[in-house]
């Protein structure tokens, strides 16, 4: 049976902030009753992810992101078909409009927590900076999910 709550976190751990997505799952995993949340991860998002996205109540994307105006935000989405969709890697709002074009279920509420982040080197581990905004994104989302019924 498939879970209500999806998270998936996506990026390379072997890229310094690029593992932010990863990370924030092994938090929820050592943090919250998971009963009814599941924790998806990959190096990027792909068109067969859309397939993870039926029978959800709730989907949320975690990312590093270079652009990010605060320590992290967190952003509905809407599907979109921008400059990611024909490439081999998606974006979130990409994604979304792939699920739709499969017609089968209406698109559940989906967001995005995007961390700040500014290293992405091969190799290098989480930048100071970036640890402490992973360590706030995972408090908040935590807090989030936790109070969904």
């Amino acid at each position: 049976m498939t879970k209500p709550i999806l998270v998936f976190g996506y990026g390379n751990p072997s890229r310094g902030d690029d593992a932010v997505g990863p990370l924030l799952l092994d938090y929820l995993a050592e943090h919250l009753d998971l009963s009814t949340i599941e924790l998806l991860s990959d190096f990027q998002l792909q068109i067969e992810h859309a397939l993870d996205l039926q029978d959800r109540e709730l989907v949320i994307f975690v990312d590093a992101a270079e652009n990010c105006p605060d320590s992290f935000t967190f952003t509905p989405l809407t599907p979109a078909q921008d400059h990611s969709y024909s490439s081999h890697a998606l974006s979130p709002a990409a994604l979304l409009s792939v699920y739709e074009t499969l017609g089968k279920q209406p698109l559940p509420p989906c967001f995005l927590l995007s961390v700040q982040a500014e290293a992405f080197e091969l190799g290098s581990g989480l930048s100071e900076r970036c640890s402490a905004n992973l360590a706030e994104a995972c408090r908040f989302i935590a807090a989030f999910l936790k109070q969904r019924p």
